[in-house]
């Protein structure tokens, strides 16, 4: 990740925002890092969801293995006297 000074990035700012396509760019003030610049699409792909749980759900290799459950109705909390 390239570094720029807040000076040099407002002097330079063209090509600053040209170097996002590249990497995220850092802004520094007094050698601290204030700020990261990035792309539209590194933007989007860190903002936007990538699937909802249906979908994940859905494209699990284990989708179509039929779970059964059952419990044990000798351990409820109703039999437990307090």
């Amino acid at each position: 990740m390239q570094k720029w000074q807040l000076q040099e990035a407002k002097t330079k700012f063209s090509e600053l925002v040209k170097q996002t396509q590249l990497a995220p760019q850092t802004i520094t003030v007094h050698g601290e890092p204030i700020a990261v610049i990035v792309s539209i699409q590194k933007y989007r792909n860190l903002v936007e969801p990538k699937q909802g749980i249906h979908e994940f759900l859905s494209a699990s290799p284990l989708s179509d293995v039929q779970l059964r459950f059952s419990r044990n109705p000798s351990t409820t909390l109703r039999d437990i006297n307090l």
